[in-house]
């Protein structure tokens, strides 16, 4: 029987240098997007999909992530005692039940591989969700509650995945394929930021995974891949072959908020969900456009 999907790791412990100066003194993840910071954003996907445990891989400079999700009396009480019921219930929101939140240091910033073995105490010997809080994702139903159930059914690793242009595969990890629905796609081999030309494929894995605790002991070998850094990909491709792997195309819209231009793009398109600032959003973007 397959062991149920209730844990998330979150690495956030970048320095945001794409941002600057905005990031001098504030986590990346605390950038809002409309009104709500990135990394609220992912805890509330996970969150949809039955996860009940997150592990935060921090840095320095990033109690702020943690601090976000912890109770403020202060506030609270001020907002009560002036009546302002909505904006306390949309405090009350980000709040985390007691003793469902950790975080751990990343001292050495050695790669995505390293940041998700940072969390190993925490990930133990159970399947865990990985979420990149700058991949944002506009969807009816969470990215993780999709992987999660592709997961139920096959069992393994499965990971989000999408069509990218070939001249970028330098920038992803590539999946060579084997049997493909146009859906879940059955995955043979990874390889991380490949040339061009030496691509498999042009299907990259997106900000999000369903992974087995195996993968920690694979990354425990330590061997540096592309850029010279320990990279989650590699060790996810040596449990190829072991264990069930599957790329899954999921429904929605992700935007890359790691770039100037996907941020923005993600303000204008999250803003025009919102029933109460849609219309105000498209009068001012005719006056640009």
């Amino acid at each position: 029987m397959r062991k149920p999907l209730k844990k998330a790791v979150l690495p956030v412990a970048g320095l945001g240098t794409r941002f600057l100066p905005a990031t001098k003194v504030l986590a990346k993840e605390m950038l809002p997007v409309v009104d709500k910071p990135l990394i609220q954003y992912a805890i509330e996907e996970a969150r949809a999909a039955g996860i009940e445990q997150f592990c935060l891989v921090t840095g320095r400079g990033k109690t702020a992530l943690v601090e976000h999700f912890d109770l403020a009396y202060e506030l609270e009480h001020t907002l009560k005692e002036r009546a302002k019921t909505d904006a306390l219930d949309l405090l009350r929101s980000t709040a985390m039940a007691p003793g469902s939140l950790m975080s751990v240091r990343q001292q050495v910033p050695l790669g995505l591989g390293h940041a998700i073995w940072c969390a190993r105490a925490f990930v133990g010997d159970d399947p865990f969700a990985i979420l990149l809080p700058d991949d944002l994702v506009l969807a009816d139903v969470s990215w993780v509650k999709q992987l999660a159930e592709v997961y139920a059914e096959t069992g393994g690793n499965v990971v989000a995945v999408e069509e990218v242009p070939r001249e970028h595969t330098n920038r992803y990890g590539i999946l060579k394929t084997g049997k493909d629905d146009g859906r879940v796609a059955e995955v043979l081999g990874l390889v991380e930021k490949p040339k061009p030309e030496e691509a498999p494929s042009t299907l990259s894995i997106i900000g999000r995974y369903v992974l087995m605790p195996e993968v920690i002991a694979e990354i425990a070998r330590f061997e540096k891949g592309a850029g010279g850094e320990i990279q989650l990909t590699d060790a996810m491709a040596r449990l190829i072959g072991r264990q069930p792997f599957h790329g899954l195309r999921c429904q929605g819209r992700r935007f890359d908020c790691g770039d100037k231009a996907g941020f923005l793009e993600a303000q204008i398109a999250f803003a025009l969900k919102r029933p109460d600032l849609a219309g105000k959003v498209r009068a001012f973007l005719a006056r640009y456009v």
